[in-house]
């Protein structure tokens, strides 16, 4: 509260709000804001296309490469060596390079390995590859599908004290 003097020595209530440290306060945040806005820009400028294509439909017999946690390779439900993929790859798209390679892999399967398989694939011709993951179910699960059991629980490591 404020008081003021008047012509007596009586002081009354000023009922009028001081706004000095109110703007104060906010022209150190606004001058905050100016500095620390620019600094939380991404620098990399690219100029990327604007896109209206729909989403493509499956192939009626899509062809899958799937990388397996040990890191095999299987072609469809058929394991395959690394060194004859090109082969197999043939003879099941009958040469034809431009079709559409789904691959997949383990999530435990590191980006490298991933990446080597990849370029297994580009190395043979075959250059239109999709990656395949896995939709996340709804929050409720889907209708008449049961929810997998938790995996036991791991057991304790002991510390050296």
């Amino acid at each position: 509260m404020a008081g003021r003097l008047q012509e007596g020595d009586d002081l009354s209530e000023n009922h009028e709000i001081n706004v000095t440290p109110f703007i104060d306060v906010m022209l150190v945040l606004l001058i905050i804001f100016m500095v620390a806005a620019p600094l939380s820009t991404v620098d990399v400028q690219v100029d990327l296309p604007a896109s209206n294509a729909t989403p493509q439909q499956r192939p009626d017999k899509p062809l899958y490469l799937t990388v397996q946690s040990d890191l095999t390779l299987s072609v469809g439900e058929q394991a395959v060596q690394r060194e004859v993929l090109q082969a197999e790859l043939d003879r099941l798209t009958q040469n034809n390079r431009e079709e559409r390679i789904f691959l997949r892999a383990d999530k435990e399967v590191a980006y490298g390995e991933l990446m080597e398989v990849m370029n297994l694939l580009r190395a043979s011709g075959y250059l239109k590859i999709a990656l395949v993951g896995m939709e996340a179910a709804p929050a409720g699960g889907a209708p008449g599908v049961q929810p997998a059991a938790a995996p036991p629980a791991p057991a304790p490591v002991p510390v050296a004290p």
